[in-house]
């Protein structure tokens, strides 16, 4: 064989093999990933969210609010967002707006972005979230609309800001522990000091998520915890417990950003609570539990996403009679009930189809091989339990993800509602029905919906939770 021959062999064969190295390469290639924050906390006085016997604005700042975002992108160049929000909660209207607006910017669907509240109580009002919790004049309604609107923009920009910094990284992941949540169903809190023990379910897992640049510095902690931002009730913005975490996290890691997201905390209260030393002890106690699994061995994983979504209808029992509403709009001691009441009496006589179902998002990461469930709503500690059972203990649980609509009570909740005439302080030893609140009407018809939820609707969100996990390639746990 000539020596020009021989050259030209070879040349042939490396470019017959170039695309198999290429492939190798991506497959063997590294995570990417880019963070960003932006702050959000109103400029005005505005109303705040999540108690409804507030009786003016808010009057100052504890603490910033944030939204935060980071990008991850694996060796094949799939992508996902995880948006944190230091807001009580998000409505599907806001949310599809939001997402639809990154799809035509980025090319992310519905199933790469994941958008989770804190669920703090001392964050501002916002459009079509809980619309029949808060009685606003005129000059507020135009307020919380200005901010609503602009908070959107806000969003699609902190992802274009995000995607700006993406840089080579290693990511793991690891459980840690903290115990400041009490059930609130089952546990009276005037008495807390004075119970020999505290009664469950709980779920006092800290799930957390390194992401470190390619020299070992941490440029973001995602961690999460199940249980209600309920530690404040004044009229200062702030981010709660969760809020102080953040802070104290990113003082204990300077340059890198932390990240918050709610777990399935719905029937989970910090405890004892109401003053702010107790929110920064909380914030100081969830810190440490992420730093202690930030100090061991974590799994790291491997460049790979994997994503599903859907919205499962979620079926609703009929409304309840008008005699029944009726009764309801004459109960001054509770103006938000007075107030669900009148606005499904007065679609009734305008005669609007009272919808039969609700579309409810569920949603499943697979980062590396570490399993994520994000579901909406304000969703019970049942869920996680049952949720691990199948996919093993260190899988990560969110609740209100992407839109919360209600309360997502378990099968039970449910059975005990239709059993007990619900109320609101559910924590009160002296209102035998209060145990029913999750689940109880005027808690269904505050967030604008005509009813209760049918009792099989566990079973339809774990069937769905299962669907979408074997089609993004999460195992069942071994004992299953």
């Amino acid at each position: 064989m000539k020596r020009t021959d021989g050259i030209l062999a070879i040349m042939c064969f490396l470019l017959m093999i170039q695309p198999a190295i290429a492939i190798a390469n991506q497959d063997a290639g590294a995570w990417k990933a880019g963070v960003s924050r932006m702050v959000i906390t109103p400029r005005e006085p505005m109303w705040m969210a999540g108690y409804a016997n507030r009786d003016h604005p808010a009057e100052g700042t504890l603490n910033d609010l944030w939204a935060k975002a980071l990008v991850l992108q694996d060796a094949k160049g799939k992508q996902s967002v995880l948006i944190t929000l230091d807001l009580a909660a998000i409505p599907k209207d806001l949310s599809d707006f939001i997402r639809s607006q990154l799809n035509t910017k980025y090319h992310l669907s519905k199933a790469q972005i994941l958008i989770n509240c804190s669920h703090t109580h001392s964050g501002p009002v916002l459009t079509n979230s809980v619309p029949n919790a808060y009685n606003l004049n005129p000059e507020q309604t135009q307020k919380m609309n200005r901010y609503t609107a602009n908070l959107a923009k806000q969003i699609v920009q902190l992802v274009g800001e995000a995607y700006k910094s993406l840089q080579d990284v290693d990511i793991s992941t690891g459980n840690g522990f903290a115990r400041f949540q009490v059930n609130r169903r089952n546990n009276n809190e005037p008495f807390l000091l004075l119970q020999p023990e505290l009664k469950g379910p709980n779920d006092y897992a800290v799930p957390v998520i390194k992401v470190a640049d390619k020299s070992g510095n941490i440029l973001a902690i995602a961690f999460g915890y199940a249980c209600h931002n309920t530690v404040l009730n004044g009229y200062q913005w702030s981010g709660d417990y969760a809020g102080f975490a953040q802070l104290e996290l990113e003082k204990m890691y300077p340059g890198a950003t932390a990240l918050f997201f709610q777990g399935a905390g719905a029937d989970q209260n910090p405890m004892p609570r109401r003053t702010v030393a107790l929110a920064k002890q909380y914030g100081k106690e969830l810190a440490f539990a992420v730093e202690n699994v930030l100090s061991k061995p974590m799994a790291q994983q491997l460049p790979q996403l994997s994503f599903t979504y859907s919205e499962v209808p979620l079926p609703l029992n009929a409304p309840p009679a008008k005699e029944v509403l009726e009764t309801m709009t004459k109960d001054s001691s509770a103006p938000y009930k007075q107030r669900s009441a009148l606005d499904l009496l007065n679609k009734m006589k305008k005669g609007t189809a009272s919808i039969k179902s609700y579309p409810y998002p569920v949603q499943v990461w697979k980062i590396g091989a570490q399993p994520l469930v994000a579901l909406g709503g304000e969703l019970v500690t049942h869920y996680a339990i049952e949720i691990k059972k199948l996919f093993g203990p260190n899988t990560f649980v969110l609740g209100y993800s992407n839109d919360i609509m209600a309360y997502i009570p378990s099968a039970e909740i449910l059975r005990q509602s239709n059993d007990k005439e619900e109320g609101y302080a559910f924590y009160n030893p002296t209102n035998p029905g209060s145990i029913a609140y999750e689940g109880g009407l005027s808690t269904q018809l505050l967030f604008g919906l005509p009813g209760t939820w049918a009792s099989n609707i566990e079973t339809v969100i774990l069937n769905e939770v299962q669907r979408l996990a074997k089609a993004t390639g999460v195992p069942l746990a071994v004992y299953q």
